[in-house]
């Protein structure tokens, strides 16, 4: 088993954005907290919480929205002092890096000794962490995350040490959920299940967590040795001093080693960008891949130059451009392989990726979106266009929602509400009261110009929405009706005024 030291900053997301670690502050995704300082947890905010419950608990909290390119720019440093100590340090994501400890243990006098040094060498460099050495990554991690500044687990101690942590630190809501129900209730519990009936009753992913939860490696590691030099080069003549010339170079870099991978039937789950510069010298840093597409690739090139070029009086004299860019898969393995898209082979999915990233080349990050579900009352507000390559919640917020539409879903949502006329037998308009009464049950129905009889109703789901802030507030109450052509429609009336906010098939 491979020794690991594990390096991790408490609330990276939010230092990056320059909140005080002493302050309550957070940061939010779409309304949802992604992280938060220990003052505001100490107030009750918890991660996944909506912004409004946070703020109920913590009147005072700082938000700020998550910037995650200033997280992997911000920490490029941190991983560069590091690296004066040792080499090999891998960036497994902004805020948590790792390195192979052995060697390093043994120069430094001891792995407490080097968990030490790293430790004091980033808080000298002005930022808080935890450090920790265990056998595999992630019992690293959480022996960097435990008592005060972390600490080193006995070689072959990893499984009894993870042992009475809570399932919730798998971070897999799901299975964790499951597991509880089923009388689970610790790591401890569920690596003790049998692994082959772990894989068969949870599958891939079941197994890959009782993995973690036995002290083993996340993945068997099966590295292979690539008969040829799988590495992708590109050279700058005459140097780049622009970091979009090297980043879209790094695109273009980053779909050509997927080809090499996909056609030698491979995988990489770690690369190295290598940028050498004008002055000869040369600056190398490791990264988790995993399945990152070439976007993302090239995201993790601009943190390194973001990071790496120099301010004020030094910068011609280290910087003077970039003349060559190196991708290299540092760590490959059989590719397993993936599930073919709805629309054919995993090829195909993989051209239509490469030519997403192209597009977006050419017409900017928002120039291409894809559809992610997120937290909402209304069918138009549960899906937001994200840019592709963006990270999106892994988990859509489903509630509570008041006032929010259940199922079944509709077939249309016009991106336009129609405005409609809801009229009741005697012909009078129908209206909702601020006690949500209505004045008398709908008989017709007009949208754009065509009257229609109602032959059912249900109603009125009442949402009142940023009641707390005069600018932003809304009251509104939606209905869902079917007319006696077969037709059915989810209203909405807000002012005194009908619309159609949905169309059901």
């Amino acid at each position: 088993m491979t020794r690991v030291l594990v390096v991790w900053c408490p609330d990276w997301p939010v230092t990056a954005v320059g909140v005080d670690a002493s302050a309550a502050g957070a940061v939010v995704v779409q309304g949802r907290v992604a992280a938060c300082t220990a003052a505001a947890r100490a107030e009750g905010v918890r991660r996944g919480q909506r912004l409004r419950d946070a703020q109920r608990r913590c009147p005072e909290l700082v938000v700020r929205e998550r910037d995650v390119d200033a997280e992997g720019r911000l920490f490029e440093p941190v991983a560069a002092v590091i690296a004066e100590l040792t080499p090999r340090v891998e960036v497994v994501r902004p805020g948590l890096c790792a390195l192979p400890a052995r060697g390093p243990a043994r120069f430094y006098g001891g792995e407490e000794a080097l968990r030490v040094l790293v430790q004091d060498t980033v808080v000298e460099a002005g930022h808080d962490c935890g450090s920790g050495i265990a056998d595999g990554l992630y019992a690293a991690e959480l022996a960097a995350r435990a008592g005060e500044g972390g600490l080193v687990v006995p070689e072959g101690g990893a499984a009894a040490f993870l042992a009475p942590y809570p399932l919730s630190v798998l971070d897999r809501p799901e299975l964790a959920d499951l597991l509880r129900r089923l009388g689970v209730k610790t790591l401890g519990d569920f690596a003790a299940l049998p692994s082959g009936h772990v894989a068969g009753r949870f599958g891939t992913d079941g197994a890959l967590a009782h993995r973690m939860a036995r002290g083993e490696e996340p993945r068997p590691l099966a590295p292979v040795r690539a008969a040829a030099d799988l590495s992708v080069r590109a050279s700058f003549d005459p140097p780049a001093e622009q970091a979009e010339r090297v980043v879209f170079g790094a695109k273009r870099l980053a779909a050509e080693l997927h080809e090499g991978l996909a056609a030698g039937g491979l995988a990489c789950v770690r690369l190295e960008a290598a940028v050498g510069f004008a002055d000869g010298h040369v600056l190398r840093r490791l990264w988790r891949h995993d399945g990152l597409s070439a976007l993302a690739v090239a995201e993790r090139v601009r943190w390194q130059l973001s990071a790496w070029q120099p301010q004020g009086d030094q910068a011609e004299h280290v910087w003077g451009g970039v003349t060559w860019l190196e991708l290299a898969p540092d760590q490959i393995v059989p590719d397993e392989g993936r599930q073919d898209a709805l629309w054919g082979r995993t090829a195909v999915t993989d051209r239509i990726a490469r030519a997403a990233d192209r597009i977006q080349a050419l017409l900017g990050h928002q120039g291409i979106t894809r559809p992610v579900l997120v937290g909402g009352r209304g069918p138009g507000e549960q899906v937001v266009r994200v840019p592709v390559g963006d990270l999106a919640p892994s988990d859509p917020p489903e509630g509570p929602w008041p006032g929010r539409v259940t199922g079944p879903a509709p077939a249309v949502v016009p991106v336009a509400p129609s405005p409609a006329e809801l009229l009741d037998a005697s012909g009078g308009a129908v209206v909702v009261s601020a006690r949500c009464e209505v004045s008398a049950p709908p008989a017709t129905i007009t949208v754009r110009g065509r009257a229609a009889a109602i032959t059912g109703w249900t109603g009125p789901w009442p949402a009142d929405e940023h009641w707390w802030d005069p600018g932003r507030s809304r009251r509104r109450a939606r209905f869902q009706v079917a007319t006696e052509d077969g037709a059915a429609y989810l209203l909405a009336v807000e002012g005194g005024r009908w619309h159609v906010e949905a169309v059901y098939d």
